[in-house]
Parts: C-alpha cells; sequence; structure tokens
C-alpha cells in the first residue's frame, strides 16, 4: 500500500507542476519573446521484489524552455537590419517629400523666378515687371533658405536620436550584463523566463546597434556591434558615449568607451536604428544638402556674371544680383598649425559639392574623400598666385602656418542654399539692357544689318567707349580706326569686350556705331539672356543645366527614398519568416496547450484516485485489524 501511495503521490506532483506550466504557458501566450516551456517527466528507478523490478512512479527530470538558437540568431540578425532598413527608410521619405512636393520644393519657386525675368525681357521698362523679379527672386531665396533649415533640422533630429539610442543602449548593455552574471552563477538551473528576458534584451540592443552575440561558457552571452566592437562581454558592459565630430562640432559622433580607451566608431560600426541614422546623414541628407548648395552656388554665379553683363536703369553696369557666403574650410579640433584657410569658387563647371578632406604633410598637400579615402586630384600650394585647386574651389592660407599632418574638411557647398540671398533692393537696379546699342548709318548702300550684339567681358575698360565700325569694301573693315581687318560674311567682329554680327553684305562706305547705352534704356538684350540662364550648361564641364541640376537632384532623392524603402519592405517579408521560425519552436499554440491542459487534468484526476485506491485499502485493512 506504502508503494501504491508514494506512487500515486508522485505522479499527483508530477502532473500538478505539468498544469502550472502549461497554465504559465497560456498567461505569457502574448508575452513578446517568451519562450514556451515543457515539463520532462521520467520514470522513477524501480525496486528489485525477487520477482521482478517494480516501478516506483514519476518524477520531473526538467523544465525546458523550447527554444532553437539558430532560429533566435536568424531572428536577432535579420530584427538589427529591419531597424536599420525602417529608420533609414522614414527619414530619407521625409526629405524626398521636402523635394518632391510643390509646396516644399525648390521647382516651383524657380520657375516663377526665370518666368518673371522672361517677362522683363518682354517689357524692360515696366516697373512693375522688375518690381515682380525682385519679389520672385525674394521668394526664390527664401524657398533655398527655408530647405536648408528644413534639412539643418533634420541633422539636429539625427543627432537626438543618436544621444536616445546611447542612452537606450547602455541601459540594455548593463542590464544584459547583470542577467549574465546571475545565470552564469547557475547555468544549470538557469529559469527559462531568465533566459527570455536576457534574450528580449539583446534583441533590443541589437535593433540599436545591429551586431551579433557569441556563447561564452558559465552560460553568458557576448554581444558585439556590427563592426565587431564589444558592448557586452561577460558580467562586463563598455559604455557608449556621443561626442562632436572635429570638424563640424554641430554634428555628433558616437564613440566606445571600454578598459579605459575611447574608440570613435564610424558609420560603418553600426546597424540597427544607429546604423539607419548614420547612413541617413551620410547618404542622403549630406549629399542633398551639397547638391542643392551646389544649385544655389550655380545660380548665384551664373546669374551674377550675367547681370554683370548689363546696364541698369541708372546707366550703370549691373552688379551682383545674389549674394553667397563662400565655401566653409574647417580646420580639425586636433591640428597643431595655426593655418586658415579661405577658400574662393574658381571654376563653376568643375564644382561638384563633394567634401574633401584635405591633409599637410609638412611640404606638400594632399586631397582625399572623407569617407572612402579615395584620392582627389589638387594642385597648386595654397599661397597667393598659386592657390589649391580642387574641385573647382580655390584656396589660400589666409594666416598662420599649418603643421605636419594638419588636416582640415572643404565643404564647397554645403550651407551655401542657407546663406543665399538678394544683393540687390532696387529694381532700377536690375540690369535688363545691354550696355552699349549697335546702329547703322542711315546712308549706307549695303544690304549689311547689325545683328547678335553681346558682351563678352564686361569688365573690359573701354567697353563704353563709341566705336565705328568702317568698311573699307565687302571684305575688309576697321574698327575704332584700327585696321584694316578681312572680312567674311556672317563672322563676329570683336573689340572692347563686345561682339557683333552682320547679316547681308556691307558696301564700301558703310559705318556702325557701337555706343553707350542711355540710363533709362527700354533696351531689353540682357534681360533676354538672364531669361535663358536656366538652360545653360554650366555644371559638369558643360553639359548639365541648371534646370537639368534641380530634376537630377529630385530624381537623386527620390530613388535613395524609393530604394530604402522597397529594402525595407523586403527586409520586413525576411523578418516575418525568421519570426515565424521561432515561434513554430518557441511560440505558445494555445491548441496545444488546451489539449495538453485536458490530458494532464485526466492524469491528475487518475493519479489522485490511486491515492484514493490506495486510501480504501488501507481503511480496509484497519477494519480488519479491529475485528
Amino acid at each position: 500500500m506504502s508503494n501504491l501511495l508514494a506512487t500515486g503521490s508522485s505522479a499527483l506532483i508530477a502532473f500538478q507542476r505539468a498544469l502550472s506550466t502549461v497554465s504559465h504557458n497560456v498567461a505569457n501566450v502574448a508575452t513578446e519573446g517568451y519562450s514556451r516551456q515543457r515539463v520532462e517527466l521520467a520514470a522513477r528507478e524501480g525496486s528489485f521484489r525477487g520477482y521482478g523490478s517494480q516501478g516506483s512512479g514519476v518524477q520531473i527530470v526538467d523544465i525546458r524552455r523550447m527554444a532553437d538558437s539558430l532560429a533566435t540568431a536568424r531572428l536577432l540578425d535579420s530584427g538589427g537590419e529591419l531597424s536599420r532598413l525602417q529608420q533609414l527608410s522614414s527619414l530619407s521619405n521625409r526629405v524626398d517629400s521636402l523635394f518632391s512636393e510643390k509646396a516644399t520644393g525648390i521647382s516651383q519657386s524657380w520657375s516663377s523666378f526665370f518666368d518673371s525675368v522672361s517677362a522683363l525681357s518682354s517689357n524692360a521698362a515696366s516697373a512693375a515687371e522688375r518690381e515682380n523679379v525682385l519679389a520672385q527672386g525674394k521668394a526664390l531665396v527664401t524657398r533655398f533658405n527655408q530647405m536648408n533649415g528644413q534639412m539643418d533640422r533634420l541633422n539636429d533630429e539625427v543627432n537626438t536620436g543618436l544621444v536616445a539610442s546611447v542612452d537606450e543602449v547602455n541601459r540594455l548593455a548593463r542590464e544584459i550584463a547583470q542577467l549574465n552574471g546571475r545565470i552564469g552563477s547557475n547555468v544549470t538551473h538557469a529559469s527559462g523566463d531568465l533566459l527570455d528576458r536576457r534574450d528580449q534584451l539583446i534583441s533590443q540592443l541589437v535593433g540599436h546597434t545591429g551586431g551579433s552575440t557569441a556563447s561564452q561558457g558559465g552560460g553568458h552571452i557576448n554581444v558585439f556591434t556590427a563592426g565587431g566592437q564589444p558592448l557586452v562581454v561577460g558580467a562586463s558592459a563598455s559604455t557608449l558615449v556621443t561626442t562632436a565630430d572635429p570638424y563640424r562640432p554641430e554634428r555628433l559622433q558616437i564613440a566606445l568607451e571600454t578598459n579605459g580607451q575611447r574608440i570613435t566608431l564610424g558609420g560603418n560600426g553600426f546597424g540597427g536604428r544607429i546604423g539607419g541614422l548614420m547612413e541617413f546623414r551620410n547618404t542622403v541628407l549630406d549629399p542633398a544638402m551639397a547638391e542643392l548648395g551646389r544649385i544655389a552656388v550655380s545660380l548665384a554665379q551664373t546669374f551674377n556674371e550675367g547681370h554683370a553683363a548689363g546696364m541698369d536703369l541708372y546707366g550703370q553696369m549691373g552688379g551682383d544680383f545674389f549674394s553667397l557666403p563662400q565655401p566653409r574650410v574647417n580646420a580639425h579640433a586636433g591640428n597643431n598649425g595655426d593655418a586658415t584657410l579661405q577658400a574662393v569658387l574658381g571654376d563653376l563647371s568643375k564644382l561638384n559639392g563633394q567634401n574633401v578632406l584635405l591633409r599637410f604633410d609638412g611640404s606638400n598637400w594632399s586631397a582625399t574623400h572623407p569617407d572612402t579615402g579615395a584620392a582627389i586630384t589638387v594642385t597648386g600650394s595654397g599661397v597667393v598666385g598659386d592657390p589649391l585647386v580642387v574641385n573647382g574651389i580655390e584656396l589660400v592660407i589666409g594666416s598662420g602656418t599649418p603643421d605636419t599632418n594638419d588636416r582640415f574638411l572643404l565643404q564647397p557647398t554645403a550651407g551655401a542654399a542657407g546663406g543665399i540671398s538678394l544683393a540687390i533692393t532696387d529694381p532700377g537696379r536690375l540690369a535688363a539692357a545691354r550696355p552699349v546699342k549697335a546702329s547703322a548709318d542711315v546712308g549706307n548702300l549695303g544690304s549689311g544689318k547689325l545683328s547678335d550684339l553681346k558682351v563678352v567681358n564686361p569688365g573690359h575698360a573701354n567697353l563704353l567707349d563709341p566705336v565705328e565700325i568702317a568698311f573699307i569694301d565687302a571684305t575688309q573693315y576697321t574698327v575704332g580706326g584700327a585696321g584694316p581687318f578681312p572680312y567674311t560674311p556672317g563672322q563676329a567682329i570683336a573689340h572692347n569686350g563686345w561682339s557683333v554680327r552682320l547679316d547681308g553684305a556691307p558696301a564700301a562706305g558703310d559705318t556702325f556705331d557701337i555706343a553707350r547705352t542711355a540710363a533709362g534704356s527700354s533696351d531689353n538684350g540682357n534681360a533676354t539672356v538672364l531669361a535663358n540662364l536656366d538652360d545653360a550648361r554650366a555644371l559638369n564641364n558643360g553639359t548639365l543645366t541648371l534646370n537639368g541640376a534641380i530634376s537630377g537632384l529630385t530624381t537623386l532623392v527620390g530613388s535613395a527614398a524609393r530604394q530604402a524603402e522597397y529594402s525595407a519592405d523586403a527586409q520586413q517579408i525576411i523578418h516575418d519568416q525568421a519570426q515565424l521560425a521561432r515561434d513554430s519552436v518557441a511560440g505558445v499554440n494555445l491548441d496545444e496547450e488546451a489539449a495538453d491542459l485536458m490530458r494532464l487534468q485526466q492524469a491528475y484526476q487518475a493519479a489522485a484516485q490511486i491515492i484514493s485506491t490506495a486510501d480504501n485499502m488501507f481503511q480496509s485493512l484497519l477494519s480488519a485489524v479491529r475485528r
């Protein structure tokens, strides 16, 4: 009877605890990261009774955590990559909206400005048209300023996101290290819930940093960044900190503090949300700001040159229409020398807007791409008369002396869109007229007519001097008394910074006069030129127009946003598949748990019946003895 009672008691206890485990599974069906648990039962060792071995019941040998390490590792990896791509996609789409929406993009203001200049070319004397050009010009530079400001705020958001992620990573790493310590001190009996908690924290950590894990003896799990730097090793956690960029203090970098050392980690050192933030800043935000700045610089430079070739209502040569800041050059915070570099725009056609890292080796300068390290061609020595020339920018040492290994970051166009402004406010200062006019003598006998008069050198000292073109015969002419020069029909006649062509055939004795345009002229020659500058092939060595640059920028940003979105969507599918693979092993299935619950309940009731039977037998024995 004692045997029967012991066997029944062991079954009762085993099934009770198995029911508790099933109940625990059901209770955590919605708990993120929970791995279902299963009671492992085994028969107790029997006792030899002379006629054979007789069993003595059941015992619990383990409460097994149903987890697949490969499925967990796959889910961890896909989760970090998904976090990176979602972060990249979200921010890239915001930049795309900024450039593509009519209300926030540059295209509408750009078109309105050049439309106003075109309208001025049709009525150069109109005060209303002149006021409209200034108003549309103001609207255009305001839009440039606003777009640059929006991207500056996105950069601030990246900084804020990095600070928040670093704080969260440090918290998670400390807690994981503490759990490693608790699990390692009792590895053979570690709670499945404790292991789940650690896995969940690791998943959250990798969601911020990307990376991988590695098991260590004693039940510890070490966590590394995507670049292989240790975040958690055993029961010790490293610390991430944010530091100022040595060239641009307004933007933050991330460094790892471990074993008393601080290691600055680049964008390639992270995946997850931090990697997405850094990748967005480096591959989408910075190029967009630089290209927007290049467009602003190109507009200002091209329009100013065209405006300088005209004459305003006061009879003066046109000055700058737009004002623009000079390219930025920032010294590295660790430079030993005290040199400063001053940069100006040289050849616009070679300007590409990419940042350049300049390094002084003690005697010569070199230039590389700051992200890839690829060499960039640089010429000159950096002194007045022999400036450094790189990507269309000219630089001279403004003050001080560079020391060996001093470094400087050249940002040719970053921030230019935020600094562009109008240089004039008086509509009378609009140089709509050509500074010189051409006329034919009324007594000319030939059929020659002046055409295509234009200024080719507005800075020529004698540009406005009156000049007579006199034809000796149909094949020779003098200009300003100089000559004779051979003449071929249709050729350009150039002098004092202007050029002109003749249609038809001049006759001997024919004369043509080039003279200064009077103040208050309604001439529209220069306005006509200005109205078509948006189609001037000023960029990429004369192969790209300003309009083409705007379209290219919009396409570039849109393509980056679409690519990030498609990649995030694809990664979501991969992550969902990894989640299903993990859940197929570790997830709680309510149907299965309900079946186990019924089976164990019946087993528990049967075990209780065994005990009841043993009790009845014992009571029968007692009754027999009492007789």
